[in-house]
């Protein structure tokens, strides 16, 4: 059933709209800094360093996906890559004492104009068809039928998802193609509308390099550097994730290998496309209000 009774003007709704807020001006910002030769790692610590000043953090490390790869890439601790005449998505993550937005773009400069609006044109269709009650197979059809007629493929196996309080990803998943049955939504739901395209076969699968990771469990460890990153997990980045380079530490990946082994982290692989070919992303936040939707990221 759908909760007509939510309150829309809440703490938790405002720290949403704040969150969104800091991310589009930041957004904007970090796009104007990508060009061929800039640094990876300077854009990637310009836009989470900005989020900082402008009173939020960040909710995940900026996603910096280069041509194949669809997500999970950041910048390592002495990443010296740069861009180049690549096909280039920036993901983006904000929270505001835990309450989430989460938006990315695509700036081309490899020379492919229309898979680079091919996801932003599906994220429209997605967002005209927002309302209580809509059902995300519906969406998901949508985000497909809109790909397609730029003569592209959805990447099937990742999908848009509900954002929750020092959650990134939760119920409901909006799927990026049709599917026989979906998720009701309802008002108040916040959700992240992601639609992701290619002119491979629309598939991702997981590479080797991982330099994201979040918090597993709880646990102990007995060296002592180690047990000083799991503390700074804990209180710093709760159960949001994290990069490797954010960690006050001497030796970050030993004490990152000894978590690991324990269950207590687990860690992002980068999400490659499985043909090794472009990949593009549109993505905005949205709050389902009585009679459509808010986008809070615009």
């Amino acid at each position: 059933m759908v909760d007509t009774e939510v309150d829309l003007e809440s703490e938790q709704y405002e720290k949403h709209r704040e969150a969104g807020e800091i991310l589009a001006q930041v957004r904007e910002e970090t796009v104007e800094r990508i060009e061929v030769g800039a640094s990876h790692l300077e854009v990637a610590e310009y836009a989470e360093d900005r989020i900082r000043e402008l009173g939020g953090q960040p909710a995940f490390p900026v996603n910096v996906s280069i041509d194949e790869e669809a997500a999970h890439a950041t910048p390592g601790i002495e990443d010296d890559s740069t861009f180049g005449e690549e096909m280039i998505n920036i993901d983006i993550g904000v929270a505001v004492d835990g309450w989430l937005a989460d938006s990315a773009i695509t700036i081309d400069l490899s020379g492919n104009p229309d898979l680079a609006e091919a996801p932003g044109a599906a994220l429209d269709a997605a967002i005209e068809l927002i309302e209580p009650g809509v059902d995300t197979a519906e969406i998901g059809a949508a985000i497909e039928e809109a790909i397609d007629g730029y003569g592209f493929n959805p990447v099937v196996n990742l999908t848009g998802h509900g954002l929750g309080h020092w959650e990134q990803h939760t119920d409901p998943s909006i799927p990026n193609r049709a599917v026989p049955q979906g998720t009701e939504l309802e008002v108040g739901d916040v959700v992240a509308i992601e639609p992701f395209a290619t002119d491979g076969s629309g598939k991702v699968s997981e590479g080797s390099a991982e330099e994201i990771f979040a918090l597993e469990r709880e646990g102990s460890v007995r060296n002592r550097q180690t047990r000083q990153v799991l503390e700074q997990i804990t209180e710093e980045f709760r159960t949001l994730p994290f990069a490797t380079r954010w960690l006050e530490s001497s030796r970050p990946k030993m004490a990152l290998r000894r978590l690991k082994s324990q269950d207590i982290v687990h860690g992002y692989p980068v999400l490659k496309e499985d043909d090794g070919c472009l990949v593009s992303q549109k993505e905005h936040t949205v709050i389902v209000t009585p009679d459509g939707c808010e986008v809070t990221t615009r």
